[in-house]
């Protein structure tokens, strides 16, 4: 039998509808098996990490900082290839620098971006605040600059990548009775902040310890704009040396009004003094904190090759811009991290955010030893801190980065 034009048009048409059907079907029936889960589970998916950090806010260069070590990180993993042919995705929560935020910011990275582990925070009493919902999700979390001992004390899932206050406490103290040959010191920090609180505390046990004796405790609040009947009362103590363990935002402030009221003696503090905006709160280059001194991280010295080629790649990705300390902490918590995702294998089923994969990426960031950093080399201990260096600053007009000491753990 012949077919007419019509007909074979018809059939055709018919024949090329059920083809169409059937091979959508099969494509639905494949994306339900296989589809992103947030955990990297089809073949090219992404591999989600959250990241909580203050964008904005009192701290907020603490955070812009340290995400540009993390972007740069991940940038540099997934142009390799990524981990097993998966991109890793950072996915930013902005906490403003709050507890609160904090908190909520790391429950919507894991309940809804269903990120696999997570990385913060800067400020000690955010990552405080965050940390248990990480730890009894079962999701590891990488703070790479929180130096309060309670961090990590929260649970087994929780780790970080910078020493801890009790260590810089002592190193601030043999420094100023060891270099600076002070016999006496007062001690002004933020009674609000589980950083500053803690670190001054470490301080003045180290310090008397060493022979010093402190002559005055006084405390402020964050976002204090007046310290003068404090540091009035500072003055008339003429400690050797005035500690001042807080953020960059108060420490401009307490300088300059220290200066105005004619106390000589040099400020020394901690690694929250880590900001490009320290020099320009005291006044500008030459101002209220000239001469003075902190303890930090490190000062991306370039001698090391590891750390030259992280400076070269960041200035490159940064219209030259040079990275700090906070920047240089970011790119080695994600770095860490991400070697911890290849260290545990390719999960079974394809599927990165189980309990079982994450148990071993957790596994994995707590075995690490000599981890080649930008910010020296990384050995996580048993409590999950890192075995590192300190450096003592001291600024020198427009520059807060030159080494004076170094101390090792």
């Amino acid at each position: 039998m012949r077919l007419n034009c019509a007909s074979t048009r018809l059939l055709c048409c018919l024949f090329s509808a059920s083809a169409f059907a059937l091979a959508f079907s099969g494509c639905a029936n494949k994306a339900a098996e296989t589809g992103p889960s947030g955990g990297g589970s089809s073949a090219s998916a992404p591999i989600i990490v959250g990241e909580f950090a203050s964008m904005t806010g009192a701290q907020a260069t603490f955070g812009s900082s340290t995400d540009k070590g993390v972007q740069l990180a991940a940038a540099e993993i997934n142009k390799a290839g990524g981990i097993d042919g998966h991109q890793i995705a950072i996915h930013l929560e902005n906490d403003e620098g709050q507890p609160d935020a904090a908190a909520t910011a790391v429950k919507k990275l894991i309940t809804q971006d269903k990120a696999i582990a997570i990385l913060g925070e800067v400020a000690s009493k955010n990552s405080i605040a965050a940390a248990p919902f990480c730890n009894s999700n079962r999701v590891p979390m990488i703070s790479p600059s929180s130096t309060n001992p309670k961090v990590t004390q929260t649970g087994p899932y929780i780790f970080r990548v910078c020493f801890i206050d009790p260590f810089q406490g002592t190193v601030a103290a043999k420094f100023v009775t060891g270099t600076l040959k002070a016999k006496t010191a007062a001690v002004l920090y933020d009674k609000t902040s589980d950083y500053s609180n803690g670190l001054q505390d470490f301080f003045q046990k180290a310090f008397v310890a060493q022979g010093g004796k402190i002559v005055l405790v006084r405390t402020y609040q964050a976002g204090d704009p007046d310290f003068r009947s404090s540091l009035t009362t500072i003055k008339a103590a003429n400690p050797d040396i005035l500690y001042v363990p807080g953020y960059y935002n108060e420490v401009g402030t307490i300088a300059r009004q220290a200066r105005q009221l004619g106390i000589k003696a040099p400020l020394v503090g901690g690694d929250g003094w880590e900001s490009p905006k320290l020099i320009e709160g005291a006044g500008g280059p030459g101002g209220a904190l000239e001469g003075s001194y902190f303890t930090d991280h490190s000062a991306l010295d370039e001698k090391d090759p590891v750390v030259k080629k992280f400076v070269e790649s960041y200035k490159a990705a940064n219209n030259g811009q040079s990275p700090d300390a906070l920047t240089g902490q970011g790119y080695d918590a994600a770095g860490v991290l991400f070697a911890a995702i290849k260290a545990a294998g390719k999960p079974e089923g394809g599927d990165y955010n189980t309990d079982t994969f994450r148990a071993k990426v957790r596994d994995a960031i707590a075995a690490t030893k000599g981890y080649a950093g930008a910010t020296g080399d990384i050995t996580l201990d048993a409590d999950r801190n890192a075995k590192k260096s300190a450096v003592v600053l001291q600024i020198k007009g427009n520059n807060y980065k030159n080494v004076i000491a170094t101390f090792q753990p």
